[in-house]
């Protein structure tokens, strides 16, 4: 377990010191821009604007943003929709994200139930 992508709940997790994730502190973690986004606003409304500044720009020192483009938006589409017919409800960035860790050839790190019984994915609640 060189890599993981994780998507915004494991970093929401890792920043509060999850015991359940401890064991990926030391991993080298991938996200995508949108996982920020959701980031920000989430330390945005819980601690202000100033602590989600300093938390974000710490984040952002310890994990590799990826680019994404059209392909990997359609990908996410794509999935989205063959997941939502079968019952389960993924918001486009994570659906995003998974498609992204299957293009890197990595694991999806989350927390999320609706990916706990996927393939590709490693889950920590």
């Amino acid at each position: 377990m060189d890599r993981l992508f994780a998507d915004t709940y494991a970093l929401v997790e890792l920043l509060k010191g999850n015991p359940n994730y401890k064991c990926y502190s030391n991993v080298d973690l991938v996200a995508t821009e949108f996982n920020i986004l959701e980031l920000t606003y989430a330390l945005f409304r819980d601690f202000g604007r100033d602590e989600a500044a300093n938390v974000i720009g710490t984040v952002r020192a310890k994990i590799v943003v990826i680019p994404t483009d059209d392909s990997d938006y359609l990908n996410a589409s794509d999935f989205r929709s063959s997941a939502n017919r079968t019952g389960k409800k993924l918001s486009l960035v994570d659906a995003l994200g998974y498609s992204c860790s299957r293009k890197l050839g990595i694991k999806f790190l989350t927390g999320d139930k609706e990916f706990s019984e996927m393939e590709n994915v490693e889950y920590a609640k």
